[in-house]
């Protein structure tokens, strides 16, 4: 066992995933989140196969099937309803995971109360906010700030992973010279509804569109349906150091009337789609952004995942389900490499650079390909498949690979 712990910057699905793998792989970790207390924030989200796979290989199958909705189908329409394509997904696709369905903020609860079971109570301290790192022989030194306190303190790892998301602090400090976030040129509105009654097969996941304001709406459990308004407003570029689309995180209000003005005429029977607007108990905007994939993450002992090392686009639904497998690919990693922790996180970014850069392009290359292209049954068939190719979670490759639990090397 380590003198010293991995040392994980955020204490999100992806950092919460890292801690929980690298104990089962008998390496001490350290988690350090910035925020003072740990709420369940945000909305709904998809955990695709390949991620349910990882957490219930370690242990959470049974949590995460009372937690979520195991997902039928994607049902695409228009904004009258008509069907023009479906695809079911998980377990009828002919994976051997289901898909989820589920809050996002329920699932981090989860995983935080796992992690402090199986790692101990200290093993995750909030409050710390990091400040910057230095790399030694042997270690590596991060300076945080305790905020309880107001003081600084300095703590030594045999790594340090950052996994603090899209505006992370260790990424800025690896790559300082990293332009602004890239741009969709679509604003986002997100919220959550409770609804009594279910739509189609009440495990549907809907994407419908008119061509230029499209919405995604799907259970999430407890009568909840989670819902997103995408909407174009600009071409892709950068994104503006001011103005109205500048908060990237998914804790800005947004205003209702904003939204519901994209959707005014629509008529779909069975999806009453401005009352799901306005019976949301909140709402949240946003902007659609990713970044250029990295050449590189990290160096030496130092290293990125999740959100932090490859921000994508929500199309696809892939974000946490890559972030999760970042997390057992790293474990399983450093523990092949023993003593040699450098080598560990090379390993680790060469299994998971162009994999992940590979989703990114494909999120983006999916959502530029929308708009009309969603009221076209062949095209979007075509986009779904390209996605899939390019994302590397095809079927029988998924249910073929190994298992990425590795024995523990330390009790």
């Amino acid at each position: 066992m380590s003198e010293a712990p991995v040392l994980i910057a955020g204490a999100g699905i992806g950092g919460l995933t890292a801690a929980l793998s690298l104990h089962a792989a008998g390496i001490d970790a350290l988690v350090l989140e910035s925020s003072r207390d740990i709420r369940p924030l945000g909305v709904g989200m998809n955990l695709l196969p390949h991620g349910v796979r990882e957490l219930t290989e370690l242990g959470l199958g049974d949590d995460l099937a009372e937690l979520g909705v195991a997902t039928a189908e994607h049902h695409f329409c228009d904004s009258a309803g008509n069907q023009l394509f479906t695809e079911p997904r998980g377990l009828a696709q002919g994976y051997h995971w289901p898909q989820y369905s589920l809050h996002r903020g329920e699932l981090q609860l989860l995983l935080l109360e796992r992690v402090r079971q199986r790692l101990g109570p200290d093993a995750v301290r909030t409050g710390m906010r990091l400040l910057d790192f230095t790399e030694h022989p042997g270690t590596v030194r991060v300076r945080v700030q305790d905020r309880a306190r107001d003081a600084d303190e300095t703590l030594e790892g045999t790594a340090l992973i950052g996994a603090d998301g899209l505006h992370s602090t260790v990424r800025s400090r690896l790559h300082p010279q990293e332009g602004p976030l890239s741009w969709s040129g679509q604003r986002m509105w997100r919220g959550t509804t409770v609804m009594q009654q279910p739509f189609l097969t009440g495990r549907s996941m809907v994407v419908a569109s008119d061509g230029t304001a499209s919405l995604v709406a799907y259970p999430i459990g407890r009568d909840r349906v989670n819902w997103v308004c995408l909407v174009r407003i600009a071409e892709p570029g950068p994104l503006p150091a001011d103005g109205a689309v500048t908060a990237a995180d998914d804790h800005r209000e947004g205003r209702l009337n904003d939204a519901l003005a994209h959707y005014d005429g629509w008529s779909i029977d069975w999806l009453d789609v401005p009352e799901l607007l306005k019976n949301s108990d909140h709402i949240l905007e946003y902007p659609m952004v990713d970044r250029e994939p990295l050449p590189a993450w990290g160096r030496g002992r130092v290293t990125l995942l999740g959100d932090a090392a490859h921000p994508m686009y929500p199309a696809g639904a892939n974000g946490a389900s890559q972030a999760v497998l970042d997390a057992r690919v790293l474990a399983h990693e450093l523990a092949q490499a023993g003593d040699d922790t450098p080598a560990g996180l090379a390993a680790y970014e060469h299994a998971r650079l162009d994999a992940t850069a590979g989703v990114v392009l494909a999120g983006r290359a999916m959502e530029r390909a929308a708009g009309p292209a969603m009221l076209d049954r062949d095209r979007l068939a075509q986009i779904m498949d390209f996605y899939r190719k390019m994302a590397d979670s095809e079927v029988a490759e998924l249910n073929a690979r190994p298992s990425l639990t590795v024995p523990r090397t330390g009790s």
